[in-house]
């Protein structure tokens, strides 16, 4: 982690990480990257249906592989680089077809190194295998839900899933959230953790910098109108006055469950994630 001196009150506190002791090139492989105009929170309409969403800094969007289809084939890591559209890092690999892909890059590896996606692969940081041929307490990152399907799961900054264990032809995984869950042992996940590990540590200190990641000011609902918000009005601070916590259409949040109760995947989940205790 990279900490800045305090030469305001902006600075005071701010964190970053240190890119230049792990990126190794500024430029994306160009035809890897193409132009997409982001959607900033609005539908086809152009209606906000996700609020706080806007503006920052101009960016090119790289085209990210998290499918398994370089089956048996060896690749060669290029080179390791900044994606401004996700947390994680990236890496530029080089097929021995000649193919180039890039893929998120895991915790150990580095420019020279090799990776592969076989079932025979040795267990090591960047390899890739179906959960089924992988050992109890491995740790592993982009794993998929369906045979083919392309990897879904853990694969934010930082994010790993562990193994626990086989039955029937299922594996169950404990997934960064806590939650335990069974998938099809024939799907697969590539070992190891994806990086930066400090990126949840980030402190942004100011809000010219959330500014320039996209993202716009919050305004607390105890300081709008009664109009526009549960909880506005009132003389001075005021306490929320309802039963349970809601948001500004008067819907639950806090805790409230959203998933369906008859969606075709709950049977697979063992035990939910656990209950975030916020600070008072």
């Amino acid at each position: 982690m990279k900490k800045y001196k305090p030469t305001s009150p902006g600075r005071r506190g701010m964190t970053g990480i240190s890119y230049k002791d792990v990126l190794t090139s500024t430029e994306p492989f160009k035809s890897l990257t193409k132009g997409v105009q982001r959607s900033v929170g609005r539908n086809s309409k152009g209606r906000i249906t996700v609020r706080h969403k806007g503006g920052g800094a101009k960016r090119l969007y790289r085209e990210v592989s998290f499918d398994y289809k370089q089956e048996n084939i060896p690749a060669r890591v290029v080179s390791v680089e900044y994606d401004p559209n996700r947390s994680s890092f990236i890496s530029l690999v080089v097929y021995k077809n000649g193919a180039r892909q890039y893929r998120l890059t895991p915790g150990g590896v580095k420019v020279g190194d090799e990776m592969v996606m076989s079932k025979s692969a040795r267990v090591k940081s960047g390899n890739a295998l179906p959960l089924g041929l992988l050992p109890s307490g491995t740790r592993v990152y982009n794993i998929e839900l369906q045979p083919g399907s392309g990897g879904k799961l853990a694969r934010s900054a930082g994010d790993s899933a562990e193994i626990m264990s086989h039955e029937k032809g299922l594996t169950l995984v404990r997934l960064p959230s806590k939650e335990l869950r069974h998938i099809l042992s024939a799907a697969w996940a590539t070992v190891g953790a994806t990086t930066p590990e400090e990126r949840r540590f980030v402190i942004y200190g100011k809000a010219g910098r959330s500014r320039r990641k996209g993202i716009r000011p919050t305004v607390r609902g105890s300081a709008m109108n009664p109009v526009d918000h549960p909880y506005g009005g009132g003389e001075g601070k005021a306490p929320q006055g309802t039963r349970r916590p809601k948001n500004k259409w008067g819907k639950g949040v806090r805790g409230v469950k959203t998933r369906g109760k008859k969606k075709y995947s709950n049977m697979y989940i063992v035990s939910r994630r656990p209950k975030v205790k916020r600070k008072k």
